[in-house]
């Protein structure tokens, strides 16, 4: 068995592009670090964006272990990436990329392709590191584009009743989601757990 601590970035600066952890964020991530220091972390990955390197950093850095960057862990679209769109258009595009998974919009990934790419990550990982306990800091779009793509409904509806619906909400900054994979299953152990961080900040 294989056991994920699947991390969404700390809170990041509101600006677009490749944005940095704003304050909260880096607190965030130090609090993240200090709740998982005695679970026994073998790995920790993490998506090439800059507020999720360095989340990560915080995280293996009470561990003494090495970051690992693996493309495949970016946010399925990524406001800036796209010159000159307003953010009221990112939303939107984000929004029905959500209740759309075949929906390729302009910009990045449709959700669907972005929960397969993570889905073919974990499953390689696994491969090379069974039963081994792993930290993957990446996006909340791309945790909840995963589980729906990956997981049966059945088994996400006994964690919110309307997950498809709300699951945009689900995944807050700093959260932490436990996923084992048994053989070829995977199990959701824990949703977005937030206990551990000293305040909830709200942002992108």
């Amino acid at each position: 068995m294989t056991l994920f601590y699947l991390i969404r970035h700390g809170k990041k600066e509101a600006i677009s592009g490749d944005a940095p952890l704003s304050p909260s964020g880096l607190k965030q991530a130090h609090a993240t670090a200090q709740f998982l220091q005695k679970r026994t972390i073998q790995r920790v990955y993490t998506s090439p964006l800059r507020r999720a390197k360095e989340t990560a950093a915080c995280i293996a850095a009470v561990h003494a272990l090495p970051v690992v960057e693996d493309g495949r862990l970016r946010e399925r679209a990524n406001w800036g990436d796209l010159p000159g769109q307003p953010f009221a258009e990112f939303l939107a595009m984000w929004e029905r990329s959500t209740h759309d998974p075949e929906y390729l919009p302009p910009v990045g990934d449709s959700a669907k392709q972005a929960g397969a790419r993570m889905e073919q990550f974990l499953r390689e990982v696994a491969q090379s590191a069974p039963a081994e306990e792993l930290v993957v800091v990446t996006h909340g779009g791309l945790i909840t584009d995963f589980l729906v793509n990956t997981l049966p409904l059945e088994q996400l509806e006994q964690w919110h009743p309307t997950f498809l619906a709300v699951q945009s909400s689900l995944i807050p900054e700093c959260s932490i989601t436990v996923i084992r994979k048994e053989g070829e299953q995977y199990v959701l152990q824990s949703l977005a757990e937030v206990k551990h961080l000293p305040e909830r900040a709200p942002g992108m």
